[in-house]
């Protein structure tokens, strides 16, 4: 079994995917936020995430999201792009447009509405990784999906031709590393297991974790990066220092939802100016103060 992919190591950067409200993707905005992901030069760029609301893009505006992000890139960062999708056969369309858009590899949550059982997700991931030349990256977002995945699935998984890694939530702190190597012991050695939950991510990293997926990385990629590369380094002082400076963001994150407050910290950094798909609302004034005050624990060159 190969070793995966570089993408899966290290900081996957996840921007948002600005568009107009009847869901046709702002391209124009959406190169600058993946160029400028790209100078800082992140490990990875994360397209249409959650932070990327894919569930809310028509298939055909997926693949326009995909093919100017790529051709911005031009090979210089890999470019993870997510398929999620309900119906099996959807997702595997999605793989295929992404592959050919110039995707590096794939993002796959079990979408659904009626809840899965584990051979139901089980099937559906081994089908989709089949459908492509990509790597697969499994998502297990289950305050999203309401599904779980166990460890005894991802070690069934990470055995399927195609599925490289994993993106799981990461843990409390005080459990990181007995979560972390637990899992750890049952899938190959050449898996990646990611994180994401920012404001627990480094702390996994410093477990051992392989990689941080990250939502605040799409939005201020260089001190993101610092804080993962002290995660990296095992210097702990240093990792509750950054976390330090970016907990009013967590809290925030936390409060009212990562993606409502990156779309408004990026209407307040002057990055873009677009609005979250309804029926998702943008931030009251109050709450956009709360953030600007939290941005401002970051000095203006870290940004």
């Amino acid at each position: 079994m190969s070793v995966a992919p570089a993408m899966f190591r290290g900081l996957s950067a996840f921007p948002i995917t600005p568009a107009d409200p009847h869901g046709r993707v702002d391209t124009g905005a959406l190169v600058p936020l993946v160029q400028r992901l790209a100078a800082a030069e992140v490990d990875s760029v994360g397209l249409l995430g959650s932070t990327g609301t894919y569930a809310y893009l028509a298939r055909a505006e997926r693949r326009r999201a995909v093919e100017a992000a790529a051709g911005c890139l031009g090979g210089r960062v890999p470019l993870i792009v997510g398929i999620g999708a309900l119906r099996t056969g959807d997702a595997q369309d999605l793989a295929r447009d992404a592959e050919a858009a110039g995707a590096d590899g794939l993002l796959l949550a079990p979408v659904s509405y009626t809840p899965l059982t584990e051979e139901e997700v089980f099937e559906h991931f081994a089908a989709v990784a089949g459908a492509t030349g990509l790597p697969l990256c499994i998502y297990n977002n289950p305050g999203t999906t309401h599904f779980t995945f166990s460890d005894a699935l991802l070690e069934r998984l990470a055995r399927v031709p195609g599925i490289a890694a994993v993106k799981n939530p990461a843990p409390p702190p005080a459990e990181a590393r007995a979560r972390h190597g637990a899992l750890r012991a049952r899938v190959p050695g050449t898996f990646a297991i990611g994180y994401s939950g920012d404001w627990n991510a480094a702390d996994a990293v410093l477990a051992g974790g392989d990689a941080w997926y990250s939502v605040v990385g799409g939005l201020l990629p260089v001190p993101a990066l610092q804080l993962l590369r002290a995660a990296q380094a095992g210097r702990e002082d240093e990792v509750a220092r950054w976390n330090a400076r970016f907990q009013p963001l967590w809290d925030l994150f936390q409060e009212l939802g990562s993606l409502r407050v990156v779309y408004a910290a990026a209407g307040i950094l002057g990055l873009c100016h677009a609005e979250p798909p309804r029926p998702i609302l943008p931030l009251p004034p109050a709450a956009r103060q709360r953030v600007a005050a939290a941005l401002e624990m970051l000095d203006a060159g870290d940004r």
